[in-house]
């Protein structure tokens, strides 16, 4: 009973510090090779919707590692899921201060994004150790994807955004790296086509609200 309890507590404040409190980096946000020029309102615009949608992936990602950490057995795994979450806090505040700068809100459907990925992490850590692996493995996968096009869309003048994804990119990469080495399974193709059009609903709908 404790112990349920002890659970509900670390997952209700885990969610308020991601949706409420102002996250807190342990690095600097990247520099760019030469400053931001001067972008035009509609470039400033698309440039925040851009980071608006890349600071819900954020989201998603503190709530995924969330909840495969609350519910695995292993507590080897469990530091990995936990030390995965505070290295994504880093791109949870980047992206935020991206949207400060560019004047830009995040995403109001924040709560829903969060308990939605919550959801989706508990129930993959129920599906065993290697297949929660498998779940992060094509994740990291399918985001690094998503940032490698975003790369292609932002304004040529925003290239302070253009330093955060290049580096968030980079940091997706070695967590799925970590993940196939920490034993992961391939999910089945099915899983995987799912997953991209959850992706794309999620991307489509926080680009405007």
């Amino acid at each position: 009973m404790n112990r349920s309890l002890d659970s509900i507590l670390e997952l209700t404040d885990a969610a308020l510090r991601t949706l409420l409190a102002k996250p807190h980096a342990t690095r600097a946000a990247p520099l760019p090779p030469v400053p931001s020029g001067e972008l035009t309102d509609a470039e400033r615009r698309e440039a925040g919707a851009l980071m608006r949608v890349n600071h819900v992936g954020e989201v998603c990602a503190q709530a995924l590692y969330t909840g495969q950490a609350a519910v695995t057995s292993d507590p080897v795994l469990r530091g990995h899921f936990t030390a995965a979450a505070r290295e994504e806090t880093d791109h949870l505040a980047w992206t935020q201060q991206r949207l400060d700068e560019l004047g830009a809100r995040p995403s109001l459907l924040n709560p829903l994004w969060y308990a939605g990925a919550l959801g989706l992490g508990m129930i993959a850590g129920r599906l065993g150790d290697p297949l929660s692996l498998g779940f992060v493995a094509e994740t990291e996968r399918q985001v690094e994807a998503h940032l490698d096009g975003h790369l292609g869309r932002l304004p040529a003048g925003d290239t302070a955004s253009r330093a955060v994804i290049t580096q968030m990119k980079l940091d997706e990469a070695r967590h799925a790296a970590q993940a196939w080495s920490a034993g992961a399974t391939e999910l089945p193709a099915p899983v995987k086509g799912l997953m991209r059009w959850a992706s794309r609903v999620m991307t489509t709908v926080a680009h405007r609200i």
